[in-house]
């Protein structure tokens, strides 16, 4: 008898420690995004349900009832952290991290930035803590999502969107930055050293070209360029691109024959190509 005794409770114990080792999926699994942005860059990290037939954003709904205030998401409050100074809401952030709270309503969404970083959900949450408060349209989409779903897009140098999407609506949060003054900064710093050091000739064409929108100073730093490096052929694409913005059609076209010769000779068919489009736009 003690022996059968001893015997059932050896199985009893290795079904308890097989049942233990099960890992079932999380019914709200967390997501963790990075995204690289101006000088910096931001991490998200929520959780994310199914809505599984349930009433969403409705007056008291289940799921995100409209004019309450939601954690975005499930589990703990979602977190927002970013590596620079943005700008969300009209407020200039400082880096570090904050939990995204929003409001959901029919038209539009309150967002809400919050420094209860050891909150679970909405408890702990004081408004005291609120860092920014804003409201931003909310779209219809024509096909429900089921997942709830968060994204950064449109992404820019200077600016994105942090997009929330769940159902049929669809959240668009507007961040920006400003990096072109800190850019101006370094490309004056560096030009202005003496010597100059020839690799910072091309990032200065660059930004005289594309940022600031001064020719004349982007033609003279891409001439410095080619000089310091007459191999370089993506430097003489970019010295016919602004050729061809100053209207000088002769100059950009024989940059782009250049940058054909020796992309070609360095076996590079991508700017063989660009070069060539480039002519024939001329």
């Amino acid at each position: 008898m003690n022996m059968k005794r001893t015997l059932l409770l050896a199985a009893l114990c290795c079904s308890i420690g097989a049942f233990s080792q099960i890992r079932m999926p999380a019914p709200s699994p967390t997501q963790k995004i990075t995204q690289d942005f101006g000088m910096g860059g931001i991490e998200l990290i929520y959780s994310r349900p199914n809505i599984k037939g349930r009433t969403l954003m409705k007056e008291n709904s289940d799921l995100a009832p409209l004019d309450k205030l939601w954690r975005t998401g499930a589990n703990a409050a979602t977190r927002l952290k970013f590596t620079d100074n943005v700008t969300i809401g009209g407020k200039l952030l400082d880096t570090g991290s904050y939990v995204l709270y929003t409001v959901p309503s029919k038209d539009y969404w309150e967002v809400v930035l919050n420094k209860g970083l050891g909150n679970w959900g909405t408890d702990g949450y004081k408004e005291a803590e609120d860092v920014v408060r804003f409201k931003v349209k909310a779209d219809k989409l024509p096909v429900p999502v089921e997942t709830f779903t968060m994204q950064f897009a449109n992404i820019q140098a200077e600016s994105c969107e942090l997009h929330i999407i769940w159902g049929n609506a669809l959240v668009r949060i507007p961040i920006s930055t400003n990096i072109k003054d800190r850019l101006r900064a370094q490309v004056e710093k560096s030009m202005s050293a003496d010597p100059v050091n020839p690799a910072a000739y091309q990032p200065a064409a660059t930004f005289y070209y594309e940022w600031e929108k001064n020719l004349p100073k982007a033609l003279n730093a891409i001439n410095k360029a080619t000089q310091a490096n007459p191999q370089g052929f993506w430097l003489f694409l970019l010295k016919a691109r602004i050729e061809k913005d100053m209207g000088d059609k002769v100059a950009a076209k024989a940059s782009a024959q250049k940058c054909i010769e020796l992309a070609t000779t360095a076996k590079n068919d991508e700017y063989v190509k660009l070069a060539t489009a480039l002519i024939k736009s001329l």
